[in-house]
């Protein structure tokens, strides 16, 4: 779409004839000498009317003028506007890898026995698909935490890098309260105004040098709010028993909720659950391009410029070799003496 940021800009349009209005005219030398032929001799040296030829000669100025206006008004091409969703939030995830999570004791969506990372890849998929709007990240841990995929709006990525992990390849412990840890640093550069940690895992802190609950504590000063999922048998015991009270703690002290997963269908349910209090929150930034016009319009004005002026040059040059022709012409008669004129 066309159009112009500064129409007030055309008010200007009159000014020329303001001015003309205005000001003084130019003083305009009088005439010399006057014969009584002068008008069949200006007519015979091929000169038009002064008056048809000032008239003609207002038309290429006030053409340049128009486009000069036209110009200072700046004429823009409004190209569609071109938005963009300013992530709200970011969020993340924190995935158990350790030995405990290749017991095969949940279902996947077609009924058939699969462990439990497979389960929770199935599950927590299908929930980062509806994550649009987000930065997600995702950190997975056993005997340490590692990054594995850094804060970004591209989920795709970010479910590719979860498809990725197989069981121990962070090691065979838990190390829950330093995995915590790290998911606090990796906000340090966040600006978003909403931040979340979300935390699976199906046992007790082993090898952590950070206690989970003293980690959350730290996560709480940072406006950094924790939900803990934990899944597997309850009635487990040895290392990888599951330490309910400590998740749930933890998850208390950032003011999270802390979720029990016996089954794939209750998983599920738990991150429809997350899905529903972390509501998504999207800013949209709108923008409209615009490609200035206004060099156009000055090229032109410069044009027509020059190309008056090179039309008044190209008639004074051949009404010139005309009328000198003809001055060649005119002379006086022989007998009565006067002065002879070509028709």
């Amino acid at each position: 779409m066309f159009s112009f940021a500064y129409l007030w800009v055309f008010a200007l349009l009159p000014l020329p004839w303001l001015l003309r209005r205005i000001l003084p005219p130019r003083p305009v030398s009088a005439v010399s000498v006057r014969v009584p032929f002068g008008e069949r001799l200006h007519r015979a040296m091929g000169r038009g009317t002064v008056g048809i030829s000032r008239s003609r000669s207002l038309v290429a100025p006030a053409l340049v003028w128009l486009l000069l206006v036209a110009a200072m008004a700046r004429p823009q091409w409004l190209e569609p506007p071109v938005t963009k969703e300013q992530p709200t939030r970011d969020l993340l995830l924190l995935v158990d890898l350790s030995g405990s999570m290749k017991q095969e004791d949940f279902t996947n969506a077609v009924g058939r026995k699969v462990d439990r990372l497979s389960a929770v890849k199935e599950v927590l998929g299908d929930f980062l698909s509806r994550r649009k709007g987000d930065r997600v990240g995702l950190v997975v841990f056993g005997d340490a935490p590692f990054l594995q995929a850094p804060f970004s709006t591209d989920l795709n990525l970010s479910r590719e890098l979860l498809d990725e992990t197989v069981v121990g390849m962070a090691g065979p412990r838990t190390a829950f309260g330093d995995a915590i840890g790290l998911g606090i640093s990796l906000f340090d550069d966040s600006k978003a105004p909403a931040k979340t940690i979300i935390a699976l895992t199906d046992g007790n802190d082993t090898a952590s040098q950070v206690p989970p609950v003293e980690a959350a504590r730290v996560a709480a000063g940072r406006n950094i709010r924790i939900h803990t999922v934990a899944i597997g048998d309850p009635t487990t015991v040895g290392e990888d028993k599951l330490d309910e009270p400590t998740l749930r703690a933890t998850a208390e002290a950032t003011g999270g909720k802390y979720f029990f997963a016996a089954d794939r269908q209750s998983l599920a349910g738990i991150y429809d659950e997350l899905d529903r209090i972390e509501t998504r929150k999207v800013e949209v930034i709108s923008h409209r391009p615009r490609l200035d016009l206004f060099p156009w319009f000055v090229l032109a004005a410069l044009v027509f410029a020059l190309g008056e002026k090179l039309i008044l040059i190209v008639r004074q040059t051949r009404g010139q070799a005309v009328a000198r022709a003809k001055s060649e012409l005119v002379r006086v008669h022989p007998i009565t003496g006067k002065l002879e004129i070509p028709a």
